[in-house]
């Protein structure tokens, strides 16, 4: 008895705790998790120096051939058989020479239409996800892309028995500096890109 008396004092305490702290700022994302923004940019200025697509790395690669996905038009296309995983890698950055290369990428993989729902998950209904957001520090290695100054992070999606085709986002922030609570666009250089991802589901 003792013990359950102790146990509810200390959850209320928590909970107390909890209600006088003051707001949270998360990052990243705020879109569509911790908040309802469309992008990246209703907290973060587009204002860094990488935003020229020749020395620019945005890529999605197979995770076992290390081939990229990237159709003709510039978008990215992830099949998938339904009940099967598969994994792609996140590659982004910017090529080697660059006098003033970012030090962090940050990354998100969101459907538009799940922003303003309520599920804790904004990646496509009925996709199973292990890591559809990042922020990562430069300095990843890459066959093919040496002396580049990369992020570089494998995802592993797997379609369920739900699962139907989609169309993703991928909003990226090429990023500099310290972003300062409360105030995201203030001390930070970001350049913010936006590619269109398609998942397809193949029937086994």
């Amino acid at each position: 008895m003792l013990h359950v008396r102790s146990c509810l004092v200390v959850g209320a305490i928590l909970i107390l705790v909890a209600a006088a702290a003051p707001p949270s700022f998360a990052y990243p994302p705020g879109v569509g998790i911790a908040g309802k923004s469309r992008s990246c940019l209703a907290c973060h200025a587009s204002n860094g120096p990488w935003a020229d697509d020749a020395r620019t790395v945005v890529d999605v690669l197979d995770g076992a051939t290390k081939t990229s996905l990237r159709l003709p038009d510039g978008s990215y296309r992830i099949e998938a058989t339904r009940g099967r995983p598969r994994t792609v890698i996140t590659v982004l950055g910017r090529r080697k020479g660059d006098p003033t290369p970012p030090r962090r990428n940050a990354w998100l993989y969101v459907d538009p239409s799940q922003i303003e729902t309520t599920a804790l998950s904004k990646f496509a209904p009925g996709w199973e996800v292990n890591l559809p957001l990042s922020c990562r520090i430069v300095g990843d290695k890459l066959a093919g892309y040496e002396g580049d100054a990369l992020t570089v992070l494998p995802m592993t999606v797997r379609p369920t028995d739900t699962a139907r085709d989609a169309e993703l986002e991928l909003q990226a922030l090429l990023t500099a500096g310290e972003s300062v609570k409360g105030a995201a666009k203030e001390g930070l250089l970001a350049t913010y890109l936006l590619r269109k991802v398609l998942l397809k589901v193949m029937e086994p």
